[in-house]
This record gives C-alpha cells, structure tokens and sequence, in this order.
C-alpha cells in the first residue's frame, strides 16, 4: 500500500469514528446548519446545500411572470425540481395553452406542487388589479414574486421609433412590472416584523448599458434597475427581500419577438456564439431565493464567456 493510500484512508477511519461519536439528531436542524456543516465528501457537502435550499423553499408559495416559454417557464420548472413536494405556483403568461403545458409536464414530475395558472397581461393594470382578489384562498398568501415578463420590438433609431413600439414595451417592462409589485407588496407587508418576501425583476445588461438600435428596450430596463434600487432602500426596516438579476445574451423568444416573428433573422444573432440558455438564469433566480431571509443577492450580472459587455462578442468564424 503507498503512503498516500495509507494517509488516506486513516484519515477517512478517522472521520467516521468521529462521526460515529456524534449524537443523533431527533429533529431537523435550522436550513444554516447544513451550509456551515463541512463534510470530507464533496457529494454530501452538495447534498446538505441541496437540501438547505429546500427547506427553505417548503411551504412557499411563488407568482412568476411571463411563465409561458423561455426563463420564466425555466423558472418554474426549477422551481419545482429544488422542492417537489411541498411547493405553490402561479404561473402568469398571456398563453394559457402554454401554460397549461408547463402546468402539466411540472404535475408529472413533482407530485407535491401545486400549479394554479393564470391569463395574465401585466400591460393591462385592470388585469393586474384583478389577480390578487381572484386567486384561490390557497394561493393567496404569496411569499415570493418573479417578475419575469418582458420583450422588446425592433431595432428602429430616432426619429423613426413606431410610437405603438414605444407603448408596448414600456406598458409591458415598466409600468407592468411596478404595478403587479405594487399589487403584491401588501401581502409582503402584512406580515410580523414590518414584513417578509422576496422581489425577483428579472432585468438585463441593456439597463446598465445603452446600445443603438435599442434605446427604447434599454431605457425600460434602467428604469426597472432604478425601480429596483430605490424598492430595495424603501424597505429597509422590513425583512423583504429586493433581487435583480440581468442577463446577457440568452436564447429564447426574444430576438423573434424584437424581429417580429422573422425566425431568420432571430437565428442570426446568435451566430457563431454560444448564448446563454433559459435554465441557466433559472438557477441563479432559484439560488438567490434559496438563500437564508438574511441573506440578499442583491445584484446579479450574468454573461456567456464570449461576451463582456452588451455589445462586446467574439464570434467564431464570422
């Protein structure tokens, strides 16, 4: 036998009688314990994070925005794969067939998650104003909120921004955005300590960093990343929980919906590179919210590797 094997192996004999000394716990310990507990096994260490995450997930009930396709449909599936047995969904999109196809494929998987689905245009305030009175009893008490829904139409420049264009993305990304915020809020507030929850705008690289061809997207997403930070110094004596997170380039219906439904042209944005996917915002947005109440990741920014700015890409072989 090598020395190292040898070492190594009294090191793991000497970890298990260590353990074996231990106590048995009769009752679950608080979420923190298992992130502060150092395991020799880096499998366990990921288990007890995996678990902690749950835990804290238990129990909640989670309104997401946009929920139809691409992140916020990401969104909810991871959603449903951290804590699939006790869990409550509200699944918002204009689509309501997609919905239901979410719905259903999470109900397949995760056998503890409620899934209640609602037709929701977050540009309509009367919509908005609508949501929160004619939600089940059950789904009423809402603990976390993702707002996911956003696009943006064309690439025009000044003078030539269609004042319909205009309308639309701010009616969806700004105001739709503040007032389903301002529709969830009192719940958040109603609770003991001056109110507990947590705020998830879902915002992007364009609000940090204005590019032509898209004065108008970038303008709505400053405004949602200004929204967000006053929001968050707003509550500070609360133990509500204000989150952005702003990707880069991720593929989804996006670049379609800015192209007018012009696949051809959608396709070409994302030649050469390899973008980002929904489910890799998906877990960034579950991790912030699968942290300890004390706990805020308050400001995320995510790129693929060729990116490093919203208009700096290395394009392979273009």
């Amino acid at each position: 036998m090598s020395l190292y094997l040898l070492r190594t192996t009294t090191r793991l004999l000497r970890t298990s009688r260590a353990l074996a000394r231990l106590p048995i716990a009769t009752t679950t310990p608080p979420p923190h314990i298992f992130l502060s507990t150092i395991s020799p096994f880096p499998h366990q260490q990921y288990a007890n994070m995996s678990f902690a995450m749950a835990q804290r997930l238990k129990g909640k009930t989670i309104l997401i925005t946009g929920a139809s396709a691409g992140i916020g449909k990401s969104t909810a599936l991871e959603f449903a794969r951290t804590q699939p047995d006790d869990l409550k969904l509200i699944l918002t999109a204009r689509r309501v067939d997609s919905l239901k196809e979410v719905a259903s494929e999470i109900e397949g998987s995760a056998k503890g998650v409620k899934v209640h689905i609602v037709k929701l245009d977050v540009s309509v305030p009367e919509e908005i104003e609508a949501l929160v009175g004619n939600l089940p009893s059950d789904f009423k008490d809402i603990d976390v909120l993702v707002n996911n829904a956003g696009l943006v139409k064309g690439v025009a420049q000044a003078p030539n921004i269609s004042p319909a264009d205009m309308q639309t993305m701010f009616s969806t990304n700004v105001t739709g955005l503040i007032n389903l915020t301002q529709a969830i809020l009192p719940i958040f507030q109603s609770r003991p300590d001056n109110g507990s929850g947590t705020i998830v705008n879902i915002g992007s690289i364009a609000g940090r960093e204005p590019y032509p061809g898209g004065s108008i997207y970038c303008a709505t997403k400053a405004a949602v990343r200004s929204f967000t930070d006053a929001l968050r110094r707003e509550l500070i004596s609360s133990r509500i929980r204000v989150i952005e997170i702003d990707p880069g380039q991720v593929e989804t219906e996006f670049s379609v919906v800015r192209f007018y439904g012009d696949k051809e042209k959608a396709k070409k944005v994302y030649e050469g590179v390899e973008p980002l996917t929904p489910e890799d915002i998906a877990e960034v947005v579950v991790f912030a919210v699968g942290r300890r109440e004390n706990v805020v990741i308050a400001d995320t920014l995510i790129f693929p590797n060729h990116q490093a700015a919203a208009t700096v890409m290395h394009r392979k072989g273009v």
